[in-house]
């Protein structure tokens, strides 16, 4: 902590006290990034004009990776945004841009070897037995280098940030704050506060600088998630870490974008995609901290087929109140209700509680009604992405900046995946994760989406319960005895009467639908001579049900059996999980359901007979 004294921290009040007096080197920044990037601007109008944009894209693709590179940190760290942007860019771009993860020029050995005896107040000699001779890579902020501890023979990866890169972004983010102010006060179509996002991003990326902090932030990242047998996340060496040079282990693995290197290895993309989206999902949506910069430089693939984080420095949380809200907001999407999704965005902090939303329900109709048309879990994320952001645009949105490293994360998954399976879908792979989080998280806030799922009219959607329960299994964490707990507390509990009362019409119209499934079952398999005896002649049978009336009664009967189940095979089912029920049961709220439950069943089944007597 003492040698983290020394980082930068990110002020505006600081950068313009600190640049407004120096206008010469301000104007001069300015022009290079002004000639720099008109320049290429130039070239790609004049390709336009000369119907040559699709002939040179990946010419012009180069040229844009080496224009920023050439521009420094703070441009190389906009390119790798962009490079995880295909609804902005196109694929030669996202390609191009890639390069920029680590493919960057490296500062000098001797300024790098300098830097780790000065921060760490050590001799070369002392700390490492083999350190390597040229940097292994270079990133946006600095290089690594691959050594071997003394003391302890263990393989490290050694981080040292380039020199006097903090007078450099300092500058660059004191101009593109001014270019912000600008926007906002002259550019009407943009609605999100430009100055605010580039603060956010300034954070980031000074947060970046400080390896102590990086190292915190991979600690308490392992906390968390490092229970996940399937993730690595690499330990820290605190004696050899300041500042400015950050010493962690050497893990070895390919990177998620150099997909013949891992065929090559006999591992499968879309399986580690897949480790990294319910990863990511805990995250997002369980613990609320999360990687905000998963670009395949910093996602490796081991020889184990495991998935590893080694990059620390941008991390962004997502806040208690969004994370209920945004499973809710997907169980109104999958239902349809608008008029929920828009009451959504004040949750996630998109609107704020003065903005009138009823003008945003149409928008949202307009837009889902024609993405719904596919299945929920058919949709690709970048549809989503495209079609809410142009929702966005014509009202008064300000999208936060925790939900845009949310969207930038997911997008990086679905990109990697979509290069292996151009038909995989993000919501798809996410959906199991959100079952079960409806099934078994007792926050209120989801038992309350839960319920607004699976009951409709007073009516329970059993259709509903099976597609979560099939969809909650594939995911590894869940247990059946988590699900059933939770729910069997909430329809029982204290403050259960109005959910009672429907589950008791439920439970009437269950009970009708098995006994007279099963009547119909056994009356179908009768040789035909018995079935002339019991329908006394009747072309249409016995029961006097319609072909409508009886399908319904068998598909009902089937699902809820279907679920039963479902439930059983599990391999952790537990009959006596269900002894709660008798607990329950015995407290005076719930004392008396039995009675009206077998007062309904008795009136629907007298009344069943009653009907068919008289249709007779």
């Amino acid at each position: 902590m003492a040698r983290a004294a020394n980082a930068t921290v990110y002020s505006p009040q600081l950068l313009v006290a600190k640049y407004a007096s120096k206008p010469f080197k301000v104007l001069s920044r300015m022009l290079e990034i002004f000639t720099a990037l008109g320049t290429f601007a130039l070239k790609l109008f004049l390709d336009q004009r000369q119907g040559k944009l699709e002939e040179r894209k990946r010419q012009r693709a180069v040229e844009l990776t080496k224009t920023l590179s050439r521009l420094g940190p703070t441009f190389v760290k906009i390119g790798q945004g962009l490079s995880t942007r295909p609804d902005i860019c196109p694929a030669e771009y996202l390609e191009e841009l890639a390069e920029l993860q680590d493919a960057l020029p490296t500062f000098p050995n001797e300024e790098a070897l300098a830097c780790i005896e000065r921060e760490l107040g050590m001799s070369l000699d002392s700390i490492y037995s083999i350190i390597s001779a040229e940097p292994i890579a270079a990133a946006s902020l600095g290089q690594v280098y691959k050594a071997q501890l003394k003391f302890s023979g263990k393989f490290v990866a050694v981080k040292i940030q380039r020199p006097g890169i903090d007078e450099t972004i300092g500058l660059d983010f004191y101009l593109l704050r001014g270019l912000g102010f600008l926007i906002n006060k002259y550019v009407d179509i943009i609605t999100t506060d430009v100055v605010a996002l580039v603060d956010e991003f300034a954070k980031r990326v000074y947060q970046e600088l400080n390896y102590v902090q990086e190292g915190q932030n991979a600690c308490r990242f392992k906390k968390l998630y490092g229970d996940n047998k399937e993730v690595i996340v690499p330990n820290i060496y605190w004696d050899y870490t300041s500042s400015k040079v950050l010493t962690m282990d050497w893990v070895n693995g390919i990177k998620l974008s150099e997909q013949e290197a891992i065929k090559k290895q006999g591992l499968n993309l879309l399986n580690l995609v897949n480790i990294g989206i319910q990863c990511s999902l805990r995250q997002l949506l369980e613990y609320g901290y999360f990687h905000a910069d998963p670009h395949p430089g910093n996602l490796l693939a081991t020889p184990e087929g495991k998935l590893a984080f080694i990059d620390f420095g941008m991390m962004s949380e997502t806040p208690e109140a969004a994370r209920s809200a945004i499973i809710g907001h997907v169980v109104h999407l999958v239902n349809r209700d608008y008029d929920a999704m828009a009451r959504d965005y004040y949750a996630l902090d998109f609107l704020t509680p003065d903005v009138d939303v009823s003008p945003i329900v149409p928008a949202l109709r307009n837009f889902f009604d024609d993405a719904l048309n596919a299945t929920v879990s058919e949709l690709n994320f970048k549809t989503l992405v495209d079609g809410l952001g142009n929702v966005l645009y014509q009202y008064p949105f300000n999208v936060p900046a925790y939900y845009a490293l949310i969207l930038r994360s997911l997008t990086v998954l679905e990109g990697l995946a979509l290069y292996a399976d151009p038909n995989f879908k993000v919501l798809a792979a996410s959906y199991p994760y959100f079952a079960k989080r409806l099934l078994t998280d007792p926050n209120p806030y989801l038992r309350d989406a839960l319920i607004e799922l699976l009951f409709k009219d007073g009516r329970f959607r059993w259709n509903r319960l099976e597609n979560l329960l099939v969809q909650g299994r594939k995911d590894r964490d869940f247990t059946t005895n988590e699900a059933l707990q939770p729910v069997l507390k909430l329809l029982l509990g204290p403050d259960g009467e109005e959910l009672r009362v429907l589950v008791v019409k439920e439970a009437v119209r269950v009970t009708e639908a098995i006994i007279f499934g099963t009547m119909i079952n056994a009356y179908d398999s009768m040789p035909d001579f018995m079935k002339a005896v019991v329908s006394n002649g009747n072309a249409s049978g016995p029961f006097m049900l319609s072909e409508g009336e009886q399908a319904k009664m068998l598909e009902l009967r089937d699902t809820v059996l279907r679920i039963w189940g479902l439930l059983r095979s599990s391999n952790n089912f537990d009959p006596s999980l269900l002894q709660p029920i008798l607990q329950v049961l015995d407290e005076p709220e719930v004392r008396n359901l039995g009675a009206p439950l077998v007062e309904g069943i008795t009136q629907r089944i007298v009344a069943r007979m009653l009907q068919q007597v008289l249709r007779s």
